[in-house]
Order: structure tokens, then sequence, then C-alpha cells
């Protein structure tokens, strides 16, 4: 096996403007979230609400994920990748002018919360085609042989902007309020609009025509639930992220739990993703190919221990604390499960397999903002999460009884055998 090249990925000119584009997307997306959160417990002071985002944007995303992988399999990468975006400054656009003196002065509270919601359902529609879209895309920009190595970068460019837009977004909330934040949200996502033709257009893969609709979901779904690896690092993440999150209900903790205001809002969100950020990028020096399922395993397990801590904690250096350790598992899980799909999924089924994923793991952030809303309502936001994280470790244990395939997957063969074809 060659020598591990940390940098390997990063030696692709595109591969550098897609990291620059998600980087500036997920920025924006992130602060955008925070923002949106902030500002709706602000005018309802109601924890439910919190849930009902993330229903508003859970419904499109899961509905319309199957027929989004289906597009973005027949259709070319770039192009589609260049209309999301187009749409996702609309919507961007469109919160920021909610927010304004104008409409605050002539809306009731009502309606501007349902137009907050309406933009964001849209926004859900948009999360069906983006995951699809950028998985296929990174396939086509790099080699087979360097797939693990651009997972890492590019899922730590995810946890990056992740880490500054949580922590831009709660510390902008109190500097400068939520209309001007939210104007400079809308600027990086036009950013991403003008870097993302430096992308060149990418082929087709899949030329199967004469294909309908329904046949080819059913394709794509049964791949999947008919791998036990795959379909076992979709359910672990799914779980966590479901059931082991509270990123929607760290609004609760800092102003009701811990006292620590929209200061401290930020600091909560950037723990849980500075902990991946720095573990992702140890990873490209450091390869999970070895014993890859087991490393799984132990990462979920551990993500689900510290979120019961912080659900737990009433001191905010603890809770910073609790949430950076499960941003280091979390960053493990993330980094491996991208390898397992880039690794196992045919050129031509991206589209759908992404898109199965987005289902999976991708509404179920959407999905787990609801049912942490929900719980927070009836138990109160600590018990909820504590509830949450002790549901994760039930499903590691399972997974590991019961998923033998998981349990003992390597992935050093995999890549042995790309790196000797040279593709």
């Amino acid at each position: 096996m060659a020598k591990n090249d940390p940098y390997a990925a990063l030696r692709i000119k595109e591969f550098n403007i897609f990291l620059l584009v998600r980087f500036a997307l997920v920025f924006g997306w992130s602060m955008q979230f925070i923002v949106i959160e902030w500002q709706v417990y602000a005018l309802t002071n109601d924890k439910l609400s919190l849930g009902i985002i993330g229903l508003c944007e859970f419904l499109p995303a899961f509905l319309f994920a199957p027929f989004a992988g289906h597009i973005v399999d027949k259709k070319e990468k770039r192009n589609l990748f260049t209309l999301c975006i187009a749409l996702f400054s609309l919507i961007s656009f469109g919160l920021f002018w909610l927010t304004s003196e104008a409409i605050e002065s002539s809306w009731t509270v009502n309606y501007i919360l349902y137009g907050i919601y309406s933009l964001v359902f849209f926004g859900g529609v948009l999360r069906a085609f983006f995951g699809p879209t950028i998985f296929s895309l990174i396939a086509l920009i790099v080699p087979k042989k360097l797939y693990p190595n651009a997972a890492t970068w590019s899922s730590s460019t995810w946890k990056g902007a992740n880490v500054f837009g949580a922590l831009c977004g709660g510390f902008l909330i109190a500097w400068i309020g939520v209309h001007h934040t939210l104007g400079i949200i809308f600027s990086l996502v036009m950013l991403a609009l003008i870097l993302v033709f430096g992308i060149k257009k990418k082929p087709v893969l899949n030329k199967k025509t004469n294909e309908s609709v329904m046949d080819s979901l059913k394709v794509g779904l049964r791949f999947v639930f008919n791998d036990k690896v795959i379909l076992g690092a979709l359910t672990l993440d799914m779980i966590a992220v479901l059931f082991g999150g509270a990123v929607a209900i760290f609004a609760v903790f800092a102003k009701d739990v811990l006292d620590a205001g929209p200061r401290g809002f930020g600091f909560l969100n950037a723990a849980l993703s500075s902990g991946s950020i720095i573990t992702m990028v140890a990873t490209t020096y450091l390869p999970i190919t070895k014993n890859t399922g087991k490393k799984l395993l132990i990462s979920v397990f551990g993500f689900g221990i510290c979120m019961i801590i912080f659900g737990a904690s009433k001191l905010l250096w603890l809770s910073l604390v609790a949430l950076f350790l499960s941003g280091v598992f979390d960053g493990v899980s993330m980094v491996i499960r991208q390898t397992i799909l880039q690794l196992k999924t045919p050129d031509d089924m991206r589209g759908r397999v992404g898109a199965v994923n987005s289902m999976f793991v991708g509404s179920s952030n959407e999905l787990g903002a609801l049912e942490s809303g929900v719980a927070a309502k009836l138990f109160g936001a600590p018990l909820a999460v504590i509830l949450g994280g002790t549901v994760t470790l039930i499903t590691v244990t399972t997974m590991h009884f019961k998923n033998k395939s998981l349990r003992e997957l390597d992935l050093t063969k995999d890549i042995e055998e790309h790196e000797k074809d040279g593709v």
C-alpha cells in the first residue's frame, strides 16, 4: 500500500474550488439555522416552535429525497449544483427581508412566523437535492483511490464551516442583530454561486434513459437495504442524530438551563463542531480504513455517553467539554460513514444512494429537531437529551451483536485495490 499523503485530494484544483463553495454554503447555512432558531424562540418563547422549524425542513427533505436522487443520477452535476445554490440565495434573501424593520413594524408576529416556516420548508426541498448532488460531484472530481482522503477533507470543511458559522452566528446576533446577520449570509451564498463556475461540467454516468422513476427508486432503495454495511452505518448515524443530538434546543440550554445568553449559545454550537473538525483533520494523517467497523461503533457509543453528560450538566464549562468530546466522536463517525458510502457505491447510483443517505441522516437532523422540541416540551430539555443519549447507546449495543458485517468491516483491501488499478 502506498504511503499515505494527507494532502492528496487538495492537489486537485477543482476539488479546492469545491471545498471553497461548500465552506461558504455551510458557513451561511449554519449561521442561518442558528439565527432562525434564536429569532423564532425570541418571538414565541415556546420550545415547541423550535420543533416546528425542524418539521418544516424535514418533511420536504425526506419526501423529495428519492425523486431528487433519480434526477441527480440523470442530470449533469455541476449545473444542478449551481441551480440549487441560486435557489438557496432566494431563500436567504427572503429571510433577510422578513427580519427587516419595515416588515417587523407592519406584520404581526404570526405572519412573520408563517413566512419563516414557509421559507424553511422550501429550504427543505433544496436540501433533498443538495445532498445527493454534492455526494455525486465529489466522485467526479477526484479519482477513486483518493475517495477516503477527499471524504475526510470534505467532511472537515463541512464541520469547519459549522464551527465558524455557529460561533459567528451567536456573536453576530449579539453585535449586529438578526437582520444584518442574515444579510451577511445572503452575501456568502452569492459568493458560492460565483465560485461554482470554476468547476467544469461533468459526464452523466447513468445511461439508463428508459428507466422509469419508480424502477429507478426501487433499484436505489434495494441496493442500500441489501447491503448490511451501508445500512448499518446509516442506521447508526440516523439514531445518533435523531435521538442523541440536541442542537435544535441549544437555545433553551443557553437561555434557561445555563443562563449563558447569545454568546453562550454560539459557544455551545461551536464546541460540538470544533471537536469534530479537529478529529477529522487528524484522520487525514491517521486513516480510519483499518478495523473500520469497530471504530464506527466505538465513536457512536462515545457520542451517546457525552450527550448524557451534557444533558445532566448545569455548568457551562462542563457542558462545553461534553459537547467538544461528542464532536470528536461525531467527527470520526462522519468520516467513516462518508468513506464507506464513497467506496461501496457504484458510480451510476451515487445520486440515489446519496438521496437515501439524506433521508437517513440529513433528514434526521430536521426530524431530530422536532423530536428534541417535543421531548423538551414534555420532559424538560435536560431529561430529553439524557433519554436521547441512552437510546443511542442501546442502538450501538444492538448493532454490535446483530450486524457482524459492519462489526468486522475493514476497508484496507478496498483502498489497495483502487491504488493497484490506478483509479
